[in-house]
């Protein structure tokens, strides 16, 4: 079994109070906004227990929407690094949030969108 989880998903559009009826009227989920003016950040819990947290980012019409999934990591540069020598390529470099989270974006030797994050000590 692996020790690598995917515990978190991200669906970017350009239409997000759209989505998220989408999503509540499909699966029932609901959704808090977190994002600050100007940058909908739409977090639900989702699966509760037994599924994976996620968020609706709004986008701003001028990149595609996209839906993505996220590896929980121990070292983001590292599989960074892993991922390149993998046939893989870094989209977007290890970042990291105020809150401590690290995070990157990277696309699978086929072109697939992926994320990997650590999240910030303690939490």
């Amino acid at each position: 079994m692996s020790s690598t989880p995917v515990t978190w998903f991200e669906i970017g559009s350009d239409r997000p109070a759209e989505v998220e009826r989408f999503y509540a009227d499909l699966f029932g989920w609901t959704f808090e906004e977190q994002g600050g003016p100007g940058a909908s950040y739409r977090q639900t819990a989702a699966g509760g227990e037994r599924g994976i947290g996620g968020a609706i980012r709004a986008t701003d019409g001028s990149s595609p929407n996209y839906a993505i999934f996220y590896a929980e990591v121990a070292d983001v540069a590292d599989t960074c690094r892993r991922a390149e020598a993998a046939g893989g390529k870094v989209l977007v470099p290890p970042r990291s949030a105020p809150s401590g989270l690290t995070h990157a974006q990277l696309l699978d030797p086929s072109g697939n969108h992926l994320g990997v994050f650590t999240p910030p000590a303690g939490g």
